[in-house]
C-alpha cells in the first residue's frame, strides 16, 4: 500500500498538498493539531502537536512532507531569544523529529522522498525576517546534508515559496492596498496560491523527479531571481 505522511496538512499549503495527492496514494496520513475540514476515504488524521507530543507509529510510508512554519516578523530589537527558539523548534527541530521518527519506515518505502519548506527570505535580505530567515536557512542546510547522507535510498528536497495566500500570511494580505502592493513587489505581478505550491510538491514527490535531491526550489514569482 502506498502511503504519504504529511505533517501539518490541515491548513494552507499542507492542506492543498493533502487534497492534491489523495488520488496518488492509497492513504495520506495527516498529522497536525487540528482536523482537516474535509474528510476522504484515503485520508487518516492524527491529532498531534509536533513540538510537544510524540508522533504516532506508522508501519509503512513512501513519502514525508513537513509543512509547519512561522511568520514572526519583528525588528531585531523586539525579537526575544525565545522568539528565535520557538521559530527554530517549529521549522527545524520539528522536521528533524519527524525525519528521525519515520526514517526507518521510509527506507523500506517505494521510491521514498522527503519534502521540507524554506522561504525566499533566506536568499533575499528582508527587514524584520531575522528569526524566520535564520531557522529556514537551517532547513536548507538540513535538506542538502540529508540529501547527501540518505542517497541513493531517499531523496530530500525543499520548496522556498514567496508570500502565499494562506491563513499564516493573512496579516500581509489583509486589505486591497496590501494585496496590490504585494503583487507589484513581484516581477510576475502576483504572489502564490497554495495549489501552485502543491503542484510543485506533487512533482518532487513523484518518480518524475527521480533524479532530483538536495535541491531548494524557489517559487518566488521573480522577486529573488529578477531585478526589473
Amino acid at each position: 500500500m502506498s502511503r504519504l505522511i504529511v505533517i501539518g496538512g490541515s491548513k494552507g499549503i499542507g492542506n492543498a498538498i493533502v487534497r492534491s495527492l489523495l488520488s496518488s496514494y492509497d492513504e495520506v496520513v495527516n498529522i497536525s493539531r487540528t482536523e482537516p475540514s474535509e474528510l476522504h476515504n484515503n485520508l487518516k488524521h492524527y491529532n498531534c502537536d509536533i513540538t510537544k507530543e510524540e508522533l504516532p507509529d506508522i508501519d509503512s510510508a513512501d513519502g514525508l512532507v513537513y509543512c509547519p512554519g512561522s511568520i514572526n516578523l519583528k525588528p531585531i530589537n523586539r525579537l526575544s531569544i525565545e522568539d528565535f527558539k520557538n521559530d527554530f523548534d517549529i521549522n527545524v527541530l520539528g522536521a528533524v523529529k519527524a525525519i528521525q521518527k519515520y526514517l526507518p519506515t521510509l527506507k523500506n518505502g517505494k521510491n521514498p522522498s522527503i519534502l521540507l519548506f524554506s522561504t525566499v527570505a533566506t536568499k533575499l535580505g528582508m527587514p524584520f525576517h531575522a528569526s524566520v530567515a535564520a531557522s529556514k536557512s537551517a532547513v536548507e542546510g538540513l535538506t542538502k546534508s540529508l540529501g547527501a547522507e540518505l542517497a541513493p535510498t531517499i531523496r530530500v528536497n525543499a520548496i522556498a515559496p514567496t508570500v502565499t495566500d494562506t491563513e499564516l500570511a493573512s496579516k500581509l494580505l489583509r486589505n486591497d492596498r496590501m494585496i496590490e502592493n504585494m503583487n507589484e513587489r513581484h516581477p510576475l505581478k502576483k504572489y502564490l496560491q497554495p495549489q501552485e505550491v502543491a503542484d510543485m510538491a506533487a512533482f518532487l514527490l513523484s518518480k518524475k523527479a527521480g533524479s532530483i535531491s538536495g535541491q531548494v526550489f524557489e517559487m518566488d514569482c521573480g522577486i529573488v531571481s529578477f531585478k526589473i
